[in-house]
């Protein structure tokens, strides 16, 4: 019941809209009617439009059928008769001609405006719920993100204290077979002890450093000697070196300027490089396994190289070898050369890998200097 009530209160307000329309004009056309000689009819056609625009098309046919009836027995001559005359037949039939298509562009645009107003609300509607599923997709992607995120972390620290850890346990093992000896090596076992503390507390500071650079803090920098870092470098990986047979050789030009840097990052950057560098010569003769690290400097930075007489990258990989979890290794994990870049572009540096022309690879980075040691 009350739907029905609804719907005869909208007919009754459309039609009430037109005739009030056809009134107003009515009423404006009498008091302009003297001033004119013929009948001044065109707000009729206003009142036509207004009908059709607000009350639809048969509101405005309706407007069209009094405004035909009002003007022709109230201002078509013979007035106040609803005969027409010879001489007004045409002007009356163009009245209505011009009615009809009134209303008809009238109804026409209000229903093109009706239909593109729909189709932009909907249009609003649907980007309302794209960019709803656009939003959550953004969420579950930041959540994909920090979960590889921290799966990237933890295969860096992996990856980063397992050197130092091997050097324990085989410290762990020598001390085990001086104090087999008989007599046992105390002095011998007292060395191979400090070594292990050395490479524990090692461990720990890289574990650190790994997590201040992942967390994007500023490196612990102090005054340090890269000659130094090169040297404790080599020495860590003697033992290693015999192990796989390869001829580690220095050269480093005297009395380099020192470089403010954080000393555990910079031991990992040449360990990481020297370590890579030896991978790379496993596939060599055992003559010809040499590896040669040197350092230079000149006024603006130093220059670190670590170069070795492998087999050498593919000018494809030149690119992507410092790309995180890209590696040519077998069994490799792709993130040595990923933290060593993350450290040299903290330290406002730059590293980069080359082939040499008579076979293998170098790896270059640069330090800047800073104002007071240069």
């Amino acid at each position: 019941m009350s739907t029905t009530i609804k719907r005869n209160h909208y007919v009754a307000l459309r039609y009430g809209i037109a005739t009030a329309s056809v009134a107003t004009a009515f009423t404006f056309t009498l008091l302009l009617q003297p001033l004119f000689p013929y009948p001044f009819l065109f707000l009729f056609l206003v009142a036509v439009m207004i009908s059709a625009w607000f009350s639809g098309t048969v509101a405005g046919l309706f407007a069209v059928l009094v405004s035909t009836v009002l003007v022709d027995y109230f201002f078509v001559p013979p007035a106040h008769s609803f005969r027409i005359s010879t001489t007004a037949e045409g002007y009356f039939a163009a009245f209505i001609a011009c009615a009809l298509v009134a209303s008809w562009v009238s109804s026409l645009k209000k229903k093109s405006e009706d239909a593109l107003k729909d189709a932009l609300d909907r249009l609003e509607i649907r980007v309302s719920e794209r960019t709803a599923e656009l939003m959550k997709t953004q969420a579950d992607l930041a959540h994909l993100s920090q979960v590889l995120s921290m799966g990237e972390l933890t295969a860096s620290i992996a990856h980063e204290i397992n050197q130092p850890l091997t050097a324990v346990v085989t410290h762990g093992h020598a001390c085990v077979e001086w104090l087999s000896a008989n007599p046992p090596n105390l002095e011998k076992t007292r060395q191979t002890i400090n070594r292990i503390i050395e490479d524990g507390s090692r461990a720990g500071a890289i574990l650190g450093r790994v997590r201040s650079l992942f967390k994007k803090e500023a490196p612990e920098k102090s005054w340090v000697d890269i000659g130094d870092v090169i040297h404790e470098m080599t020495l860590f990986l003697r033992e290693e070196a015999i192990r796989r047979r390869v001829s580690i050789r220095t050269d480093i030009v005297p009395g380099l300027p020192r470089v403010k840097a954080d000393r555990v990052q910079l031991q990992q950057v040449v360990l990481n490089l020297m370590t890579n560098a030896m991978d790379a010569l496993s596939d060599a003769s055992e003559n010809s396994r040499k590896l040669m690290v040197a350092a230079r400097a000149d006024r603006a930075a130093v220059y670190v190289r670590v170069e070795d007489s492998g087999v050498g990258i593919g000018a494809d990989f030149k690119d992507k070898i410092f790309n995180p979890f890209f590696t040519t290794k077998p069994h490799g994990v792709g993130l040595g050369l990923a933290i060593s870049r993350s450290i040299i572009d903290a330290h406002e540096g730059r590293i980069w890998a080359d082939s040499c022309p008579g076979g293998g690879t170098t790896f270059q980075f640069t330090l800047p200097l800073q104002s007071s040691e240069t």
